[in-house]
């Protein structure tokens, strides 16, 4: 690191930074062991940790509970991919029923229709229209006749025309709702599959965390702290700061406004405000008050809307985390985002580099 004024500089403005984007205190070193170096002498329980972890080191219990987490919040997307999907093919398969029922009721007048012109060639000996008038003695009436008998073929080829065109439609409309229902299925069937995973996932990792004793759960915390610090730290040891945008367009501010009105409120997994969230609940929510919709889910977010640089990152642009695109945060400015972190924990405001940063996307790009 430089060691010149504007190193010094650097350094402190990280460092404030960084307690902004927390919002904590420095918190003080904790007793459980680094990977690889001996633990604290045995609690009461008899484990390193108070006996409460089945064996297992505080930071081991950390890696598995913030890993279950993990893959839940990805299966989440999923879910939710999936419940949308569900959503649309309901309002497909609602959509052809009314065409159906469209189709069938000019059905049946055509077929009504068509029924009263066979009666009425009945009615007429059922000789052709053709030879009635070859047999008509008067020139008038022959002439006369001649377009009628045009306009009745005529209006008979375009009943047969529309009969068949009728008919042909009603058909698509067949195949089109078994197949909205085949991926109906499919999108059901998926949507389970995740849930399953999801709760399995959450269960486990609450069973990690309820064995542990109060102190250890806070100890925890503090570790889960300390690792967001260091990897906030580090990010801002690139200088990034100075790259950084501070003005906010109208927009990203409401949704940064709607964003901060939201801090201390639960994690709940698939939720939408307005009382709890997941982490791409809030973003969609806070983009919605601000009046641009944008995709349910961070992976749709981070496929479907418009890409920037990290250096040009401004409040309001939602940073997408880690390489499956699996959680995500609003940038509100000073290094610190806004997000719903995981099951347990409330809204708060992060350090922006406190994750794996996969990229960034601004909802309200022209």
């Amino acid at each position: 690191m430089r060691r010149d004024g504007r190193g010094r500089g650097v350094s402190v403005a990280a460092a404030t930074a960084l307690v902004c984007a927390l919002g904590l205190s420095a918190v003080p070193e904790t007793a459980y062991a680094a990977p690889g170096e001996p633990g604290p002498a045995p609690g009461p329980g008899g484990g390193a940790d108070g006996g409460a972890t089945g064996g297992q080191s505080l930071e081991e219990v950390h890696q598995e509970v913030d890993g279950l987490y993990r893959k839940a919040e990805s299966a989440t997307d999923a879910y939710n991919l999936a419940r949308e999907k569900q959503a649309r093919q309901e309002k497909a398969i609602l959509k052809i029923a009314r065409a159906v029922v469209k189709a069938q009721k000019e059905m049946a007048g055509l077929r009504k229709r068509a029924g009263a012109m066979a009666r009425a060639q009945y009615r007429g000996g059922g000789m052709p229209a053709e030879a009635r008038l070859f047999l008509n003695g008067d020139p008038g009436e022959f002439l006369d006749g001649v377009t009628l008998a045009r306009k009745g073929e005529k209006a008979t080829h375009g009943l047969i025309g529309r009969l068949e065109r009728t008919q042909a439609a009603l058909d698509r409309y067949a195949d089109s709702a078994s197949l909205e229902w085949e991926r109906l299925d499919r999108s059901r069937a998926k949507k389970a599959a995740a849930k399953k995973e999801i709760l399995g996932k959450l269960a486990r990792a609450q069973r990690l965390e309820s064995r542990l004793a109060k102190d250890e759960r806070e100890r925890l915390r503090q570790l889960e702290e300390g690792k967001a610090r260091g990897a906030q730290a580090k990010w801002l040891d690139t200088g990034i700061l100075r790259e950084l945008g501070s003005g906010a367009t109208a927009m990203g501010g409401r949704a940064v406004d709607f964003a901060r009105a939201q801090l201390g409120k639960n994690y709940v997994w698939g939720a939408v405000g307005p009382d709890t969230y997941d982490c791409s609940g809030l973003t969609q929510r806070a983009w919605s008050a601000a009046g641009r919709a944008i995709p349910r889910t961070s992976q749709e977010q981070w496929r479907l809307l418009p890409k920037v640089s990290t250096k040009a990152m401004r409040p309001g642009d939602l940073i997408i985390y880690f390489r499956d695109a699996s959680h995500v945060g609003m940038y509100v400015g000073s290094g610190a985002m806004i997000h719903a972190p995981r099951p347990g924990r409330q809204v708060t405001v992060a350090g922006a580099g406190s994750m794996p940063i996969l990229g960034v996307v601004r909802p309200d790009a022209r």
